[in-house]
Parts: C-alpha cells; structure tokens; sequence
C-alpha cells in the first residue's frame, strides 16, 4: 500500500464519521460528496475504471443532487413553520 493509498483510506474513514457527527446536514451532506470523490478515486487506484465511472455518477452526482434538494427542502419546511409559530404567538 502506497502513502497516497493510506492517506486516502484515512480519509474515508474520518469523512464516515464526520458524517454521523455533524448536526448540521448542509455539511454533511457536503462531507459525503467529497466522500465519495475520494471512494472514485481509490477504484482509480484499484484499476476499477468502470467502478470509478459508477461511483462518481451515482453516488456523487445523482445521491448528492437529491440530498442538497431535500436539504434545501427541509429548511423551507423549517422557516415556514418558524413563522406559523410566530403568528399564533402575536394577539
């Protein structure tokens, strides 16, 4: 195993937990595309092109298009809901 090898599986595995921790979702959501880009890379490395190929269009294009949409949806669900509650408390 070569030092980039290492230092891309470190990655991995710091990038996965950071995921789990994060408490706000923008970030990680972003954490998981740069997951992602790196997993492309190391089925690069492993002479897995068509592996490589999969990995960067579905888990970085198409999973993480959907989770900046729900994410973006999720926070105009929050602010609407801030301001029902905010003209239920005004008399």
């Amino acid at each position: 195993m070569t030092i980039l090898e290492g230092a891309l599986l470190a990655f991995l595995v710091l990038a996965a937990a950071a995921v789990c921790l994060t408490k706000h979702l923008f970030a990680s959501v972003i954490i998981y595309a740069s997951y992602s880009v790196v997993m492309s890379l190391i089925w690069v490395l492993l002479a897995a092109p068509d592996l490589a190929i999969t990995e960067a269009a579905v888990s970085t294009g198409i999973s993480g298009l959907l989770f900046f949409v729900v994410t973006k949806r999720i926070r105009s669900m929050e602010v609407e809901e801030e301001m029902r509650k905010n003209v239920k408390r005004k008399p």
